[in-house]
Order: C-alpha cells, then structure tokens, then sequence
C-alpha cells in the first residue's frame, strides 16, 4: 500500500454531554472523507444511559467503538480512571492520532495518555480562556493545548491566546464552531416549546414569550447563599415572564440539600427535568431570553439571536459578548434584574452571528486534519 492509500486511524474521544454536540458533525465529516478511519470513543463520564442513548440517536451519532464506562468520581479520581482505561484502548487501536473536544475531563486525560505514549492530540475548540483558575474546566482547556499538535479554534481570540502560551502559529486553525454545525443542521427538528410545555401538562405556558433558566456549575450550585440569591432572583423575574426551567440532576440535589425547593414553588415557573438536544434547542429558539452558567449556551443563544444573560462573572466564549447577544451578569441579583430589564423593555442585544459560524466547521477540520496526516 502507497502512503497516498493508507488508512489513517483516528481516535475521537468523547465524555460528557457537550462532546456530543461537537463530535456529531467531525465524525460525519471524517466519515465522507477516504483515507480516515474515525473510531469514537466514549469515556462515560456522564454516564446517564438514558440520556446519552437519547443525544447519540437525536444527533445521529454513531454507537461508540469504545465504551469505558468511568462513571463519576471527584475530578482526580474520574481523570485517573479515564487515563487507567484509556491506556489500553490507545495501545490496541494504535491511532494516527487523538481528537478531543472541549474541555471536561476525559479531555485532558485522553490528551495527556495520547502525548506521553506519542501519539498526536487534535484539539477541538482550542484557546478559549475564561482566565479562571477557579474553574477546573479552564485547567482542561490550558493543559490540553499545550499537549496539543493540531489546535482548531472557533473564535480568532483563540489564536491570541494560543500565541501568548508560546504554541506555534502553524499548529493553530481558526475553522469555526461546530456546535454551531450541529445547531444549524438540526433546527428543523427542533421541539417547540409549545409542544415542550403542553406535554409536561402546562398547555399555554409559553405561548406570550417565557424565560429559560439553566444552573450547573459548582460556583453557583453548590453555594447555598449563591443558590438561594439565583432562585430568589429566578422568582422575581417569574412575577414579570413565566420561567421554564431544566433542572440539572446535581442542581436539584443541591436545592434539596440546602432546603429551597419553596424558592421555586410559584405556577409561573415550570420546573422540567434534563432535556435532550432537540428539546433544548426548542426552548433556545423559542424563548425570550436565557438565563445560563452554561458556556456552549452562550454559543447557541448567539447563533439563535436570542438574547443571553450569563449567571458567571466571566466567560471564555468572549465573542458572544463582542459580536453576538450575550451580557454577563454574575451572580448579583441587581445585575441580572437590569439586564432582564434590559430585555423585556428593549429587546436585548441583537448581535450578529460570527465569522465562520456558518455550519461548515466540521468540513475545514477534516480537511486539514486529512493533508496534515498525509504529510506528516
């Protein structure tokens, strides 16, 4: 076999749900492409059946080749195990290379299993900064770029912040969001949040216009005063727009632990558990405006035109802020109340979709990896 012939092996890892929505069109363009034989991983870092059978099959994702099966565990041990059970699977395929994606923990465990055995790291999603040590996510996402031999970004501040942690402008590509990819490809499919409402039993709920409200993170969750000053804030905002909110399962938890479930206890917030990808979407594209910690909403509210206030006092996703139709708020009760204000009374940012965001994203990154390949 020529080197023009050769199949090259491609590991692509995927761990918790915001991989899947990034992994869905990379593995559809390695897949149309000759010569790349894509090979998914999933680390089961999240490890809901129900819901990743519910993501892979909405998206189209293909059954993972590899299912580690980690399971949850404070950040060491989950990385460790990731790392244990990764080590074996890397020996047996024998990859031309790794591609992660994002930045939880089986990103960085992948990555650092892939560079100490030399094998190549592709990183997905590279050089976003929230500059918050605090935020273990922000340790994945450094880490894993300087172990990375192919960095893609999706914003051009990426490269910016690639350049300043000393990693060369040859291995840095600016292709866009995938997210984004998956986001344009499935609107059509979206559910209504009419549909969404009526089938939790609340037909009409969001008929006039409705907020959504997702909290994960630790720093707002697992902060009882935190929590309680989002809820009470949550309330207040309910009195003026019904509130729909998908309630994370450790969120819930922690509102249960800390005794607030009174907090939410009002007919104009509709309480609904995790959404799958499609229904999600639905209440983004429906909504007036959503209320986040999360950083791959900031991305599809953007894309949507659907005004964002961000429950964080930074973001890594700064263009969404910049170009597109996010405010960060923090977790200042005033603050969100002004930026809702500024919303309900004037319609929010109108921002526009960024460069590249245009749902071919996928395609530049399985170009690039294939001629880096080929050349290498």
């Amino acid at each position: 076999m020529s080197d023009t012939d050769k199949i090259h092996r491609i590991l692509c890892v995927v761990g918790a749900r915001p991989n899947f929505m990034k992994m869905a069109p990379i593995m559809a363009a390695f897949d149309a492409l000759p010569g790349i034989e894509a090979k998914l991983v999933h680390t089961g870092q999240h490890y809901d059946v129900a819901m990743n059978h519910q993501y892979f099959q909405a998206l189209g994702i293909p059954d993972p080749d590899i299912n580690l099966e980690v399971g949850s565990g404070s950040h060491a041990q989950q990385t460790a195990e990731v790392m244990r059970r990764f080590e074996p699977a890397l020996d047996d395929v024998a990859p031309s290379a790794v591609l992660v994606v994002g930045d939880v923990n089986s990103t960085i465990a992948c990555a650092l299993v892939a560079a100490k055995k030399g094998v190549p790291v592709i990183h997905v999603e590279a050089g976003l900064r929230s500059f918050d040590r605090a935020m273990p996510e922000e340790i994945n996402r450094v880490l894993t770029d300087q172990l990375s031999d192919l960095l893609f970004t999706t914003e051009e501040s990426g490269r910016a912040n690639l350049l300043n942690e000393g990693i060369a402008d040859g291995r840095i590509h600016f292709v866009g969001n995938v997210m984004i990819d998956t986001l344009r490809l499935n609107l059509p499919r979206a559910v209504p949040a009419a549909q969404i409402a009526a089938d939790a039993g609340r037909p009409g709920f969001a008929d006039k216009g409705f907020a959504v409200l997702t909290l994960h993170r630790p720093s707002n969750v697992d902060d009882a005063a935190i929590l309680k000053r989002l809820l009470e804030t949550a309330g207040k905002i309910s009195e003026r727009m019904p509130v729909i909110f998908p309630v994370h399962p450790r969120t819930r938890a922690t509102i249960e632990r800390f005794g607030l479930s009174h907090l939410l206890d009002r007919a104009s917030i509709l309480l609904l558990p995790p959404m799958g990808y499609l229904e999600m979407l639905g209440l983004m594209k429906d909504a007036t405006v959503v209320l986040t910690d999360s950083g791959g909403i900031q991305e599809e509210t953007t894309a949507l035109g659907t005004p964002c206030i961000t429950l964080r006092h930074n973001t890594e996703r700064p263009i969404t802020v910049d170009e597109g139709t996010n405010t960060i708020a923090g977790n200042d009760p005033a603050a969100i109340l002004a930026a809702f204000e500024g919303v309900s009374g004037g319609g929010g940012k109108a921002g526009r979709v960024p460069h590249f965001w245009d749902g071919r994203a996928a395609e530049r990154i399985a170009a690039i990896v294939a001629a880096w390949l080929q050349n290498r």
